[in-house]
């Protein structure tokens, strides 16, 4: 598959609230990732927090202008992570200090260039408060698979800046996504953990590890340290 011409991005707007859930310091041309989950408590927070430590160990602290965050369809605005999925967090080196539940904005689609889901529904949701989000909007495992069937060499070189790079990636995966399905239906399902007990926060940790780590690969052009 061969990545269509740069586009536009979307969004790039700065304001206190931001600050706090993003990485500091990022130039103003930079590329916003939003997961979201159903109560921004578990999924969601995991995936962010694992996100920004991945894009972190390869790129350093600033991410090459990639900022992730998280919000949930009916996010407990204001609560902290569940403590499990904060030992999840632990377990990988993650930071998951500072976290604040949020629910998902019309703002937060708005300004998001890429939205990564935990289930089909939740992206159902995304897509359904409009702001032509539907190319943008992949559930974590579906954007995983259009992303593996991408070549990395037609995608800009990181020279070129990795907003540039990220911005590609998401129009050649859009343009995949009606030729390589799902096998099945739940394949593209991360699974809400909440009120379970620490193992199968665990085994939804490993889950989304596993997701991430060519997502953040493709992104960045730079593999994960062995």
């Amino acid at each position: 598959m061969t990545a269509p011409d740069v586009g536009r991005g979307i969004g790039n707007g700065e304001n206190a609230a931001e600050i706090t859930t993003t990485f500091v310091g990022l130039p103003r041309d930079s590329f916003r990732i939003l997961h979201v989950s159903t109560g921004n408590v578990c999924r969601s927070p995991i995936t962010e927090r694992l996100t920004r430590h991945f894009v972190a160990q390869r790129l350093g602290v600033l991410g090459g202008g990639l900022i992730v965050e998280s919000a949930g369809t009916w996010g407990h605005e204001g609560a902290p992570m569940e403590a499990n999925a904060e030992t999840v967090l632990a377990d990988f080196g993650a930071d998951a200090s500072g976290f604040v539940g949020r629910e998902l904005l019309d703002e937060h689609v708005i300004r998001a260039d890429l939205v990564l889901t935990a289930t089909r529904d939740h992206r159902a949701q995304v897509i359904s408060m409009g702001h032509s989000a539907g190319l943008r909007t992949f559930t974590l495992k579906e954007f995983t698979r259009l992303v593996k069937a991408i070549d990395p060499a037609t995608l800009p070189p990181l020279e070129d800046g990795v907003v540039i790079r990220a911005r590609a990636l998401v129009r050649a995966a859009a343009a995949l996504r009606g030729w390589l399905l799902a096998p099945t239906a739940e394949a593209d399902e991360v699974y809400d953990p909440y009120g379970a007990p620490l193992p199968f926060f665990r085994s939804v940790g490993d889950e989304i590890h596993e997701a991430l780590d060519p997502v953040v690969t493709a992104l960045t052009g730079v593999p994960a340290r062995t």
